[in-house]
């Protein structure tokens, strides 16, 4: 997909960066707030493939960010929460850009080590 010459001129990199799936969905959904739509109606509006919507969905779900009921789906309706969980995602963006991301084995080799 292109982009207009004036936006990759004035947009920031952080503008211009790919969404990820569930950012898409999340955006979606939050745009689209009034209504709840079914997997396959989000899958085609945000271009998220039909074999990734539903595990993007059902990892939102888990983590309470949006509302399922028969084979529709909603944005939450705890605003704060989603607020919260953005403000989070941005933040741990920020530090694995100025620092670099994470390594889990790398983690998981250290609190070995402490044992």
């Amino acid at each position: 997909m292109s982009i207009d010459i004036d936006r990759f001129e004035e947009g920031s990199p952080d503008e211009l960066r790919e969404l990820s799936n569930p950012e898409r969905v999340l955006r979606f959904l939050y745009g689209n707030r009034e209504r709840a739509w079914k997997a396959s109606e989000i899958a085609a509006r945000t271009s998220v493939s039909e074999n990734s919507i539903h595990p993007v969905l059902s990892r939102l779900e888990d983590r309470e960010l949006v509302r399922h009921k028969g084979p529709y789906w909603a944005i939450t309706d705890d605003l704060d929460r989603l607020r919260r969980a953005y403000d989070t995602h941005r933040v741990t963006q920020l530090f694995d850009d100025l620092y670099g991301s994470e390594d889990r084995d790398e983690w998981v080799s250290a609190s070995e080590d402490g044992d």
